[in-house]
């Protein structure tokens, strides 16, 4: 009888998008989900922010993460027949993070990529230094039809001293995607105020979560309901200026 006065459980924060661009959630073949149950745990999280599509973007490295398009699809396929098999009401899709360096030229020579919807591809540059030739690199890919997004640029510290180079890659069609968790904080000072920067600026296109874990889950639901995620939402129109639906249109 007493039920009537039990405080009822506090809903999770929903974002204004539900595409997720960047995680890293297929199981076991990358530093992110490990098994299939991590995967279901981590999608579940994603339904609980709001999240009904997410492209699942592994790592495809040189030496650590030689990921190829078989190997990337046959986790996709386990990972999708579990989401079935629970009933999840997501979508996921095959895809990939390339880093450029020397496997990604390879497999880029030899037309092994899988792309995102809409031949969208997310890069990431290298966290040591600029590759020599990206600017020509990102003109073929487009002259080949493909659309660059370029991956939490807000965490290459060699650009922190010189903007201006954002604005160039900007300019040159490549849609930046910034990690909600350099927002929160997670990658440090530099990234954080390199984050808002983009923001404010607008030259951030896309907002990914680059979940690993459900610890960056955990981080992620935080921070999207805190006062400064609805306060940085409303300053800058972001559900106006954020394409991550419209992107797809899925």
């Amino acid at each position: 009888m007493f039920n009537i006065f039990k405080k009822k459980p506090k809903e999770s924060a929903k974002l204004f998008y539900h595409t997720d661009v960047h995680s890293h959630i297929l199981p076991g073949v990358d530093h992110g989900s490990q098994n299939v149950g991590e995967s279901l745990e981590m999608l579940r999280a994603e339904l609980d922010m709001g999240i009904t599509h997410v492209m699942c973007t592994s790592h495809v490295t040189a030496e650590t993460f030689e990921n190829t398009p078989e190997t990337l699809t046959a986790a996709y396929d386990e990972l999708k027949q579990a989401v079935e098999a629970e009933g999840l009401p997501i979508n996921i899709y095959a895809s990939a993070e390339y880093r450029i360096d020397e496997y990604w030229t390879r497999e880029y020579e030899a037309g092994h990529l899988l792309p995102m919807p809409g031949k969208r591809i997310l890069l990431e540059n290298s966290f040591v230094q600029e590759l020599i030739g990206i600017d020509n690199m990102l003109f073929e890919l487009q002259v080949k039809g493909y659309r660059p997004i370029l991956a939490h640029p807000e965490r290459y510290r060699y650009y922190y001293d010189h903007k201006e180079r954002y604005k160039s890659l900007h300019s040159a069609s490549v849609k930046f995607q910034v990690n909600l968790l350099s927002l929160t904080g997670y990658f440090g000072r530099g990234a954080r105020e390199t984050a808002l920067w983009l923001i404010q600026n607008n030259l951030c296109d896309m907002f990914g979560s680059d979940m690993h874990g459900m610890d960056h889950a955990r981080e992620i639901q935080d921070y999207i309901g805190s006062r400064e995620w609805r306060k940085l939402c409303d300053k800058y129109d972001l559900p106006k200026r954020i394409v991550n639906d419209r992107e797809f249109e899925l």
